[in-house]
């Protein structure tokens, strides 16, 4: 039972991390002139290079965005693991 508490907390942060960033980053949208790649959508949440003295206009949160996905995918690692223990 400890387990499963404890794998359902880290999964429903990982969750609330991604849907954070992601609901930043949609609001965040129609706030941009310019872009590389191909959705407006991933350039804000992981930016790009920037080249001389060109204004990246990014949020720049890859680095937590893959921080919850992690999270999320190892809290729902031990809740499987738990479902299928046959030791109960």
């Amino acid at each position: 039972m400890k387990k499963t508490i404890i794998g359902s907390v880290i999964m429903l942060s990982g969750i609330i991390i991604d849907m954070t960033i992601l609901i930043a980053a949609s609001l965040y949208i129609p706030n941009i002139t310019s872009w590389s790649g191909s959705s407006k959508l991933w350039f804000v949440i992981f930016g790009a290079k920037q080249y001389g003295s060109e204004v990246v206009q990014s949020l720049f949160l890859g680095f937590p965005f893959i921080i919850g996905i992690m999270l999320t995918i190892i809290g729902l690692i031990i809740l499987v693991v738990e479902y299928f223990d046959k030791e109960k």
